[in-house]
């Protein structure tokens, strides 16, 4: 097991590359080498290199070829007038602490490989607009992302085709630029997970999606924050698919634009859909398709779901289908479900048991009031108590503190989801109010700076109040609060 050293600053091809004081100078002289299985081959911290690295030679199971870093700084750079890493039939591969930017082709590709992992890869405006994704995977099993950051790409963030065993981990993924561009997308590919991820294409230059799959088997999507694109999750025509405990908002777009749709592209079978928090957008949930297909549609279950600020209906079945739409909870102000007359009188999909957020908010309520005589110790899951700040006009700069430090939550997870009627997402939300301005982010804190300007000619004390909305992570656990400003205008409070 040997390590292999690169530095371009200070190294030569004519060295043996062993170790940091001779190291290679560039990829030229690693492809050159026969790779074994446990060998790694760390570029250095700080260091530029303007070309491909291609893979030929796989590691094992126990013993995988890496791709790493190695000294103090910042993390080496890969730009490339083709792909940063490319790969055919290599398998048993380790990519990690690496940055990837600039290049024409994509980030990595891989073709034909089994068990690679990609950690803590940093990748930024890669791709074409007329290709497949920044990070490229097609054919093969076991490929694990995980803790990466993917961001301003010219097309999909992420593209995997035919891939058996899927781990997409922990990353973030921004703004997938180009017409045909998903954050993610998978196709005719199985047992797949997609969970603890921050998705976002706010910023992509067209609404095409945040998460598309294509003919998936056995795929769990959960514990991710979707923000933006034309719809959340597209999980067309796939067997046994859980999508749970995401937050889905922002979406928009088109007027078929949905949170989660299902039912083109083929047959759609045992789908559970619950505990998820969809806001801010058009449909919620969409059992539908482009056309008059007439794919099967069944045992799809959706439940447990929190449908809140659409301007459609929650729930939308326009082609046969069976399953069944219950307990969730929906804003009195959002259609409950738009169904088709034919749907209704076959009685292939019920509607049973749903409430809106007004009632479900009593329910705990009087659960905490009244007593739980099930569970004596019950409690409301999440609490939001009432913020104030008292600041003086005649103070320079801007005035701090946090909404969420007062406020408590059964699982310890208190997120800032909605302040003065607007979503915060990751890069929080600034707001000009009556007398000054604020920003606020999604763990509560938050600045105020006085407009001097909005308070000439006034006296004595003035006020304004902001109401917000905080999570504790899951779909239906929410409760709200104000924040009060009050500004003494002639002096020093007393």
């Amino acid at each position: 097991m040997a390590i292999y050293y690169v530095n371009p600053a200070i190294g030569s091809n004519g060295n043996n590359g062993t170790s940091e004081d001779t190291p290679f100078a560039s990829f030229w002289a690693v492809e050159n080498l026969k790779l074994q299985p446990g060998d790694s081959v760390l570029l250095a911290a700080g260091s530029v290199f303007n070309d491909q690295l291609d893979l030929k030679y796989s590691g094992t199971a126990s013993a995988p070829i890496t791709i790493g870093s190695y000294g103090v700084g910042d993390a080496p750079v890969i730009h490339s007038p083709g792909d940063g890493i490319h790969s055919l039939y290599a398998s048993n591969i380790v990519i990690e602490n690496l940055k990837i930017s600039d290049t024409a082709g994509a980030a990595i590709y891989g073709g034909y490989v089994s068990n690679w992992t990609v950690r803590n890869v940093e990748v930024e405006n890669t791709g074409s607009s007329t290709k497949s994704g920044s990070v490229t995977f097609r054919t093969g099993s076991n490929i694990t992302i995980e803790n990466s950051t993917i961001t301003g790409v010219n097309g999909d963030g992420v593209w995997i085709e035919k891939v058996n065993g899927v781990n997409f981990l922990n990353n973030t993924v921004t703004n997938a630029h180009g017409t045909a561009a998903d954050a993610v997308q998978m196709n005719d590919s199985s047992n797949i997970v997609i969970s603890g991820n921050y998705l976002d294409q706010t910023g992509a230059a067209t609404p095409k999606g945040v998460i598309t799959l294509v003919r998936p088997v056995n795929a769990v999507v959960e514990d991710n924050t979707l923000i933006g694109g034309g719809f959340g999750v597209s999980a067309q025509a796939g067997t046994n698919i859980a999508i749970h405990d995401n937050d889905i908002s922002g979406y928009g777009g088109y007027s078929w634009s949905y949170a989660i749709g299902l039912g083109d592209q083929g047959n759609t079978r045992d789908y559970d859909i619950s505990g998820n928090y969809i806001h801010d957008g058009v449909w919620g949930v969409a059992v539908s398709a482009a056309g008059t297909t007439s794919y099967v549609r069944e045992g799809i279950e959706i439940y447990g779901n929190v449908f809140d600020d659409l301007s459609q209906a929650a729930l939308k079945v326009d082609r046969p289908a069976s399953g069944s739409f219950h307990d969730n909870v929906i804003a009195s102000d959002v259609t409950p479900y738009s169904i088709s007359p034919a749907i209704i009188a076959a009685n292939t999909f019920p509607v049973s048991n749903n409430t809106t957020l007004d009632e479900a908010q009593l329910a705990i309520l009087d659960s905490h009031v009244a007593g739980d005589t099930t569970h004596a110790d019950a409690v409301p899951t999440i609490v939001a108590t009432h913020d104030s700040l008292k600041i003086s006009a005649d103070t320079d700069g801007a005035h701090h503190g946090n909404l969420l430090e007062n406020d408590s939550s059964a699982n310890g997870i208190l997120l800032l989801r909605r302040f003065d009627g607007e979503l915060i997402n990751k890069n929080g939300l600034t707001l000009t109010g009556q007398y000054g301005t604020i920003h606020v982010d999604d763990h509560g804190d938050y600045s105020y700076t006085i407009d001097a300007t909005k308070l000439a000619g006034l006296s004595g004390e003035v006020s304004e109040t902001f109401q917000y909305k905080i999570s504790d992570g899951a779909a239906h656990h929410f409760d709200t609060d104000t924040l009060s400003i009050s500004i003494h205008v002639d002096g020093v409070l007393t």
